[in-house]
């Protein structure tokens, strides 16, 4: 019997065995192998590209797929979603992204899950995004935790503040890697706006406005009939029914994102949707990624204009409309700071283009989200907007609400993370879930 390193024992034998050789390394492409492309960035061997599941598959889910896929280090091996006409939608961009990028392999048929429970099963999923409506989020994070999957969830974290603390606690307890939503964390202007702030070019901050739409109205569309293809009780989840209305799902012939986000019962009105966003970064330049306001005002017309929030150190963040939207401005002691997507401006003008020197104070820097989360999979460590800060950030929108809801000032105690001598508003810290999707909180 022929040993597997024998050296061959004829120059044709030789001759035969190095051609053929030759041909197996020549046909195959060359990403396959790793190494450098010509412009010098890398290919990502197969041994290295991270398998996900998509829970939802909506507008944003098509987003996702395609921030993903243009990475070239993952595969997209599952898909669940409620809605069937929405998952062939998402299933068609990512046919049309494999044949577009051969880098992405051949397109192979991927499963379709109603229950997301079944992909999470699965062995060959190794992180999850979840792209769900925002009453969904702790249900499917958690339990995607607990079933060994690193996880990206879609911003603002969480509908409430204690389903975010249990999410942080699901992903500390089975040590999984957890991207929050926030890109604009990876985005250029904002990361050179907080480091502008934190290293005092307008001076010491001392108040911020932030504006960003209103907060959500209780639930009160008639009722439709429901479309064909769509499970509406596996919608809902774990909410108590509600009629349905295609404002909340509407049919993909409309090419929108749904305003579920617009209704307490599923998401926090733009004050979250929005503010997940520009609160984040009043957050982020303040360095309070792991705490909050100690003070809520709401509007009383009178002292409080605007829904109003303190700082221990004296900073007021208020939630209010001016020139520019969507956005934030910083003011100081020696100037301000104006901040939009694509947008910044300083007084004085000269600021907004400093340079932060090597020795000023710098923040984490990542220049692609996805990136960021595919790479912190591979260290095993915090990517730049970890769960514990998606959290924060969604827990300063929803206190917020909080504090419109009753229309009365609130102190907050953000290390408890309740509110002080106050059984209302801490009631709404969190609110019922049906038996068969509740987390531990």
């Amino acid at each position: 019997m022929k040993e597997e390193n024998s050296i061959p024992n004829s120059r044709r034998d030789f001759i035969k065995n190095t051609a053929t050789a030759l041909a197996g390394i020549m046909i195959v492409p060359r990403f396959v192998l790793g190494g450098k492309r010509p412009d010098g960035s890398f290919y990502t061997a197969p041994s290295d590209i991270i398998s996900l599941g998509f829970i939802g598959c909506g507008k944003q889910a098509r987003g996702l797929s395609n921030s993903f896929l243009s990475t070239n280090e993952v595969r997209i091996n599952a898909i669940s979603e409620v809605y069937k006409d929405k998952a062939q939608l998402l299933l068609n961009r990512i046919k049309e992204a494999h044949t577009k990028n051969p880098q992405l392999g051949a397109y192979a048929d991927i499963p379709v899950y109603n229950d997301f429970r079944e992909l999470l099963a699965r062995k060959d999923v190794d992180a999850v995004v979840i792209a769900s409506p925002d009453h969904w989020h702790a249900a499917m994070a958690v339990r995607a935790a607990e079933a060994g999957k690193d996880i990206f969830c879609e911003k603002p974290l969480s509908l409430t503040v204690k389903e975010g603390r249990a999410m942080v606690n699901a992903t500390r307890k089975h040590n999984r890697v957890f991207q929050t939503g926030n890109m604009q964390r990876s985005w250029p202007e904002f990361r050179q706006a907080v480091e502008l702030i934190r290293n005092g070019y307008i001076g010491e901050i001392k108040s911020i406005k932030v504006n960003v739409g209103p907060p959500p109205i209780a639930y009160n569309l008639p009722e439709e009939p429901v479309p064909q293809g769509l499970d509406w009780k596996a919608w809902l989840g774990p909410n108590e029914a509600v009629p349905f209305n295609a404002i909340l799902a509407p049919p993909i012939t409309q090419d929108i994102y749904p305003r579920w986000r617009l209704y307490k019962e599923f998401g926090g009105g733009l004050v979250t949707d929005w503010g997940a966003h520009m609160f984040d970064i009043a957050q982020w330049a303040l360095d309070m990624d792991n705490s909050g306001p100690v003070e809520i005002f709401a509007p009383d017309g009178k002292e409080h204009p605007f829904l109003t929030y303190k700082y221990e150190n004296g900073i007021t963040m208020t939630h209010e409309n001016w020139e520019w939207n969507n956005a934030v401005l910083f003011t100081g002691t020696e100037g301000e700071l104006r901040i939009a997507r694509g947008k910044l401006e300083t007084t004085p003008v000269s600021v907004k283009d400093r340079k932060i020197g090597e020795a000023e104070k710098h923040v984490y820097k990542s220049e692609n989200h996805y990136k960021d989360f595919l790479n912190a999979m591979r260290k095993r460590t915090q990517p730049i907007c970890d769960v514990e800060v998606g959290h924060r950030t969604a827990s300063v929108c929803n206190i917020g609400n909080i504090a419109y809801e009753l229309k009365r000032p609130l102190q907050w105690n953000p290390k408890k993370e309740q509110f002080k001598n106050d059984d209302e508003a801490n009631a709404l810290l969190g609110r019922p879930m049906l038996k068969e999707w509740r987390i531990k909180m």
